[in-house]
């Protein structure tokens, strides 16, 4: 690997991201461990926590193109310090809350705010932009597998704070950690990769702003990835927010849901780096298509398998695996086809869909519960999803439309 592959600042910055998307993401998964003890505390129904935390991932998507257009414009270290100090600003408002709006106000939108400057579609464009584009996807990789590792540390870290100083004074704790945030943002620096321009070559002028938007308007692949999104979405935050309180409810207690989010986070760590891998090799979009197929078989295992403890961590070890392995491949599709000048913009469009499938895989999740008493439906629903995102990937390709 040569240096102008892999230069001192793209080393320097992966680093950074890598430490940022490990305490933001580890902190975020989290967020499932205080979904029973906030709603026992309080008498909260489970939909109160579950809106709240739907709330968040569809605001985190709807803001997420303008905060990727101001990162394009003025760069990702001064959005993603702002980004960090929101959000733990928004962990100690959650410390206090009481109330739903309270609720609703720290975990719904100031930590929708920051989580839409502080993960993945502005920390890897940012890596995506200063790698070559025979790097892009496994450089997207290995920073998304920081924050499968940060899951993984910090799951089972919440849950000893939980049991030995509360849910309130564990959030003051996550707070400390996620202002460290601020400082991590200034390693984000490294320039721009320039690709090296062959001698009396004439360099095409590059399009605007305007002019990205309405390519990408009307280019029909790049709106059935972001069908594709809406999927893993639905089903990372369902699964991720609820399944604690599933095993609880069949007779599991908060320890085995902990060590199930941990195998995730852990295992995500080589899923997300082998399909960056991958992704440099081999058909991005069919890759998807089999991540999302596997997904929809895991579950169907899971639900049919009698329930044990082995079951259930085996279930952690295939879901880490698939978990977010998509994210590098997407976001590889989307600098594939229009370059990396406006990718946090495109990018975070992408992930609006992501994250309104969040918010109903939250919330629908929590409705489910309080009216039936179980997640039955839910779980039927995300089976069909898996294969509505097997089918959506027929109709991606790869094909580059825009030149960087």
């Amino acid at each position: 690997m040569s240096d102008s592959q892999f230069s001192k600042p793209l080393i320097y910055m992966l680093i950074g991201a890598a430490m940022i998307l490990a305490l933001s993401l580890g902190v975020r998964h989290a967020f499932g461990l205080y979904l029973v003890p906030m709603s026992h505390e309080h008498g909260w129904g489970h939909n109160v926590f579950s809106l709240a935390i739907a709330m968040q991932n569809l605001i985190w998507g709807a803001i997420q193109p303008v905060t990727g257009a101001i990162a394009d414009k003025y760069g990702s270290k001064l959005v993603v310090a702002v980004g960090g100090a929101l959000y733990a600003l928004g962990l100690l408002l959650m410390a206090f809350s009481s109330t739903a709006w309270m609720l609703n106000l720290s975990v719904g939108l100031i930590l929708g705010l920051a989580l839409s400057a502080t993960s993945f579609p502005v920390l890897l464009s940012a890596v995506g932009r200063a790698a070559p584009p025979e790097k892009r996807s496994l450089t997207m990789g290995i920073a998304s597998a920081a924050g499968s590792f940060g899951q993984f540390i910090m799951l089972p870290s919440t849950l000893l704070l939980l049991q030995n100083i509360g849910w309130s004074a564990a959030l003051v704790v996550s707070a400390i950690l996620i202002a460290l945030i601020v400082p991590l943002a200034w390693m984000l620096k490294a320039p721009m990769y320039q690709s090296p321009v062959a001698a009396g070559t004439i360099q095409k002028p590059t399009l605007g702003f305007k002019q990205i938007l309405v390519i990408a308007k009307n280019h029909q692949p790049f709106w059935f990835l972001s069908l594709g999104f809406f999927v893993c979405g639905f089903q990372v935050v369902f699964i991720g927010i609820h399944l604690p309180g599933y095993l609880i409810d069949h007779g599991f207690n908060a320890t085995t849901g902990t060590i199930f989010l941990a195998l995730v986070g852990l295992f995500n760590v080589v899923g997300t780096y082998t399909a960056g891998w991958l992704g440099g090799k081999y058909s991005k979009p069919h890759l998807l298509m089999g991540l999302y197929g596997l997904r929809g078989i895991a579950i169907i295992a899971f639900l049919l398998l009698p329930l044990s403890t082995w079951t259930i961590y085996a279930f952690g070890v295939i879901m880490g695996l698939l978990w977010l392995s998509t994210v590098p491949l997407t976001n590889g599709i989307v600098a594939n086809m229009f370059g990396v000048k406006y990718l946090t913009m495109l990018s975070g469009i992408v992930f609006f869909t992501h994250q309104v499938g969040s918010f109903f895989g939250g919330w629908l999740g929590g409705i489910n519960h309080d009216l039936a008493g179980n997640y039955n439906a839910v779980w039927m629903l995300s089976i069909a999803l898996s294969f509505f995102g097997v089918l959506v990937h027929f109709w991606v390709n790869e094909e580059q439309i825009v030149h960087d």
